[in-house]
């Protein structure tokens, strides 16, 4: 069994580390396989896994780790232990922590999580040129990429940073003002590289090629290219393409499911479906996504300024002088106004399952003649 890192390890394309193989000591002891998840569907998952000096793919069916909780759902992306019976399927018995995690929350009564795609390096947000760019939208992406190393989506790790968000323009050959749009792009996302890509010309793909080493997700709404993009990337056709409307460039949801493809050079993209609705779930996204409105904020006279009327507020000087825009601002207050509606319906979800949760113990234990102690 394959438990070293060296650059001969048939899993090292995929990810696999030394720290990886640290965790998965106590599992190899006793006979599991190391795994990662490629594609989720239909109740049974595609892993990864080593096979001599090479790699094949095998399915896997997931009933020890199946639970009620979404954000512990087995997901494109995930590093598992599995068990391959002799003459049987092969099943997942582990689940491993995550490193990060990029989720969203449904459009549900519930508000429920989503989980994206994990343990990702980067996370590629994907914007058509040939439609009007939505910089709103881009922010909402970049705070949920933020987000991704936060919270419970780590399913039991260590707290980690997010993955690094990199913004990918395509279909540039279809936008004649490709470096204008790059420039408004940038002034929302400070300290984000924004790349200016067409599959179709090939231009530039090399430096996007350079900017994704590792394990990257691609995510966007339909019609972005990320299939195209994919297919490009890979060096062959591994993707369905679509054509787009051309009455307002919208997909037609080419990708159906989270898939993993390995890439020539080493390294992993994971396509997405599109995305209609990016909904935030919590975590610190929302302050590194708008870093200059969070400091802005700090030098407030007052710790609880609600950033109205009152005096010495610094946010309000700043839209006063042209230092932030309305713009960014009314974004700002959208998403932290969504955070807190989610975090509070959360918190409500979460409250009512312990209480019935609980209600079924005290039944349980009562029916027994016992005592329940609170």
């Amino acid at each position: 069994m394959y438990l070293s890192t060296s650059a001969a390890h048939p899993l090292s394309g995929y990810g696999w580390d030394d720290d990886w193989a640290a965790d998965f000591s106590f599992h190899a002891a006793v006979g599991l396989l190391p795994g990662r998840v490629v594609r989720v569907d239909r109740g049974l998952c595609s892993v990864a896994v080593a096979d001599g000096g090479a790699v094949r793919v095998l399915r896997a069916e997931m009933s020890d780790v199946s639970t009620p909780d979404p954000m512990r759902y087995v997901c494109t992306g995930d590093w598992v232990a599995v068990d391959e019976v002799p003459g049987g399927r092969a099943a997942v018995r582990v689940l491993m922590p995550r490193r990060t995690a990029l989720v969203r929350s449904t459009n549900t009564k519930r508000s429920e999580a989503q989980v994206l795609a994990t343990n990702v390096d980067r996370i590629a947000i994907c914007v058509s040129l040939a439609a009007e760019v939505d910089l709103g939208r881009i922010e909402r992406f970049l705070a949920l990429a933020a987000a991704s190393g936060t919270g419970e989506a780590l399913l039991g790790g260590p707290p980690r940073p997010g993955a690094e968000p990199l913004i990918v323009l395509t279909k540039a050959d279809l936008a004649s003002d490709a470096e204008h749009i790059r420039a408004d792009v940038e002034g929302v996302a400070p300290g984000v590289t924004v790349l200016v890509v067409s599959a179709g010309t090939g231009e530039g793909l090399d430096v996007l090629r350079a900017c994704t080493p590792g394990s990257t997700a691609l995510i966007g709404q339909s019609g972005a290219g990320k299939s195209t993009l994919t297919n490009a990337l890979a060096g062959a056709e591994v993707m369905t393409v679509q054509q787009t409307r051309s009455v307002d460039e919208k997909g037609r949801h080419t990708t159906t499911a989270r898939e993993m493809v390995p890439l020539p050079g080493g390294g992993v993209l994971i396509d997405t479906p599109g995305l209609r609705e990016v909904g935030l779930f919590g975590g610190d996204g929302l302050a590194q996504a708008f870093s200059e409105v969070e400091e802005l904020a700090e030098r407030c006279r007052f710790h609880d300024c609600g950033h109205h009327t009152e005096p010495g507020c610094a946010v309000r000087s700043a839209l006063a002088d042209g230092e932030l825009s309305e713009r960014r601002w009314e974004s700002y207050v959208k998403l932290q106004r969504e955070n807190e509606w989610v975090a509070s319906r959360t918190d409500a979800r979460l409250a009512a399952e312990r209480l019935k949760k609980w209600k079924a113990i005290t039944k349980s234990v009562r029916a027994a003649g016992g005592t329940v102690k609170r």
